[in-house]
């Protein structure tokens, strides 16, 4: 009485989506013959997976949806029954969806999506998530599908120029339809959204009719002409437009370039006519006004008179230029002979214009050759000036000759000495330290100073004007030291400033003052303590004093080894000398009298008052010739010592060529 199950059994396809399944049928039983009615429960097992109907999703959605939409995305079916049916969805984890899981009226689960947050296209064009359905089974079994989500674009980006500001430069002969330049912007959004147009901003008409502008490419050409005199400069006003109507702007500004395309304008502003021929030198005869459109170098004139007429232009202020009858001093008469007679004598004088700053300071009569200055001169600009005269007479054909002329500017005192040390202008002066007990004569410092002037004029002397204690320092005349005048005491001041008067010799003098600076420590470090509370941190010449004191020790080592190297170098020709004076058959001869010495190159006796020393090697042909000054008075003596007093002889040495001599006979 066993009952079998003979195959599988699938609920689902017995019963399909009902909640309850079972199976009824008659059991015939003999002996005794009964029959029984057997109802079999089929109970569900979760043995489906949740399917969705599609394995993927397609939606689109504006970058300009706002958080909280919701976006319906299906449902999924399972077979199972019960708790091991669909109960509910999962989403990827992601910044911008979640899911949530809604039922229909008829109790279908299906999944709907939650934007949590602001799209943004330029950032992330497209998403991909795995949308997951899960059933109440233990272990619970799932189902995915995937979600392509596209991000529409939304006209939410401006255009943007590559520049604020762009500029460009024409030359005013620039013909029409010439490119200006290339304006371009770009838009980070999509499709009809990112289609830019170029054009003008409001600006006046007048700005309008000179530029065009390429309503695609951004390209600004020239539509008429430009004239640099009427404007010298445009500033266009440029804008971009998208498909959406967003606009973004910028400034062109094209700078006109002037060209030299103007003639200047001569206006005869007053004429005197006719002049008497008694005329003085210098009468004004007429008045002239010059105006060249043209800037900078272009609208730059210069006058000259073309014709024979002894008159001259002088340029006057504004412009303007007064024609006189050789105005200026004169300062040479050139002058020359013809020996022919008639017309073919007559000679007249022109400054050739080889230098053209010639033309301006001097001029010449054209009748008589002399040679007038036009206007005040240089010496510290320029000390000569060279030119050419050419004098020509009035043959057929004209004969000419040139002469060259040289003028020289003498030096007049118009320049006062100018302080180059200590500087007159630096806001922090650093002193000069001395240390006490220094003794008198002592340099502490130098005034350096120098004038523009030549000669005479440029001759500085030094004087102390002012000073802290007036008995402590002195200042050298002529060169500037200022050294101790007496022996420093420990009660001394320990800041003084000095002022000097620097004048030179010119008349009249011209003088300027120097102030400096002098520090009284024992040591340098109490100074530059000193020194450091006062000094800005950020000083950029706050090592400078370290500077100078190592580029002093490292020139005086220098010169020392110079000089060491030298008196080594002098020594070792000295030792070779008298070796070989001593092995050359050459002697010495001197008499033996204490006062009488024989004149070995002239063979002849020596008055007292000098002595001969004469060394002649065998072979060489030069000698040296070694004159000493006596230390008796003499007439001689006495006019070298004027040269520099106490300097107790004179010594000369002459090198020359000299052949070996015969010995001299006693």
């Amino acid at each position: 009485g066993n009952l079998y199950v003979s195959e599988r059994l699938d609920r689902e396809e017995l019963c399909g989506e009902s909640a309850s399944c079972s199976v009824s049928f008659e059991a015939l039983v003999h002996n005794p013959l009964n029959v029984f009615h057997v109802d079999v429960s089929i109970q569900d097992v979760n043995d489906n997976d949740p399917l969705f109907l599609q394995d993927s999703f397609h939606l689109e959605i504006n970058e300009f949806t706002s958080p909280g939409a919701r976006f319906a995305v299906g449902m999924a079916e399972d077979a199972d029954v019960g708790s091991n049916s669909l109960q509910g969805y999962e989403l990827e984890t992601n910044r911008y969806f979640a899911v949530e899981v809604k039922e229909t009226k008829e109790g279908s689960k299906f999944a709907e999506l939650v934007l949590r947050r602001a799209l943004d296209r330029e950032s992330e064009n497209s998403l991909r998530l795995v949308l997951i359905a899960l059933d109440g089974g233990d272990p619970p079994r799932s189902g995915t599908a995937q979600l392509w989500i596209n991000v529409t674009d939304a006209n939410d980006n401006p255009p943007v120029f590559s520049q604020d500001r762009y500029r460009a430069s024409l030359r005013e002969d620039t013909p029409p339809g010439s490119k200006v330049l290339n304006v371009s912007a770009s838009d980070a959004d999509t499709g009809t959204n990112a289609h830019i147009t170029y054009g003008f901003g409001k600006m006046p008409g007048k700005v309008l009719q000179k530029f065009v502008m390429d309503a695609k490419r951004g390209t600004i050409t020239l539509k008429e002409g430009l004239d640099f005199e009427d404007t010298r400069g445009y500033t266009l006003l440029v804008e971009a437009r998208d498909g959406g109507g967003l606009v973004a702007h910028c400034k062109v500004e094209v700078e006109v370039l002037d060209v030299n395309d103007n003639a200047p304008e001569i206006t005869i502003l007053s004429l005197s006519s006719p002049v008497p021929e008694d005329a003085p030198s210098g009468t004004v005869v007429a008045l002239l006004n010059v105006h060249d459109p043209d800037s900078g170098e272009n609208g730059e004139v210069s006058c000259e008179l073309s014709g024979e007429a002894p008159l001259s232009i002088v340029a006057s202020s504004g412009g303007s230029y007064k024609v006189n009858n050789m105005p200026g001093i004169p300062i040479l008469n050139v002058s020359a002979t013809d020996p022919d007679l008639g017309r073919n004598a007559h000679l007249s004088y022109t400054l050739l214009q080889g230098d053209t700053t010639v033309g301006h300071l001097f001029s010449i009569n054209r009748e008589n050759g002399t040679l007038y200055l036009l206007t005040s001169l240089d010496h510290e600009d320029q000390v000569e000036f060279s030119m050419m005269v050419q004098v020509q007479d009035g043959g057929f054909p004209p004969l000419a000759t040139n002469v060259s002329v040289s003028v020289f500017v003498t030096d007049v005192n118009d320049n006062a000495p100018t302080v180059l040390y200590p500087h007159p202008n630096s806001t922090l002066t650093y002193p000069d330290v001395v240390a006490p007990g220094t003794p008198a004569g002592h340099v502490v410092t130098k005034v350096v100073a120098v004038d523009a002037d030549a000669g005479y004029n440029a001759w500085i002397s030094y004087t102390l004007l002012q000073a802290t204690d007036p008995s402590l320092f002195s200042v050298g005349l002529h060169n500037g030291d200022i050294f101790t005048a007496r022996q420093l005491r420990e009660d001394d001041a320990p800041q003084h400033t000095l002022v000097i008067l620097l004048k030179d010799h010119g008349e009249p003098v011209l003088s300027t003052t120097a102030t400096v600076s002098i520090s009284v420590a024992e040591m340098v470090k109490e100074v530059l303590t000193d020194l450091t509370d006062v000094a800005p941190a950020n000083d950029p010449r706050k090592h400078v004093t370290f500077y100078l004191i190592l580029a002093v020790i490292l020139v005086s080592a220098a010169f020392f080894i110079t000089m060491l190297s030298v008196g080594i170098f002098k020594c070792y020709k000295w030792r070779q000398s008298k070796e070989l004076f001593n092995s050359s058959r050459s002697t010495t001869y001197r008499t033996p009298g204490p006062f009488h010495h024989i004149d070995a190159v002239r063979g002849g006796l020596t008055p007292p008052n000098f002595y001969h020393q004469v060394y002649l090697t065998t072979d060489s042909r030069q000698s040296d010739l070694l004159c000493k000054k006596p230390f008796t008075s003499s007439p001689l003596g006495s006019r070298q010592s004027t040269i520099r007093n106490g300097e107790p002889g004179l010594y000369h040495q002459i090198v020359g060529t000299a052949s070996r001599l015969p010995a001299p006979t006693e």
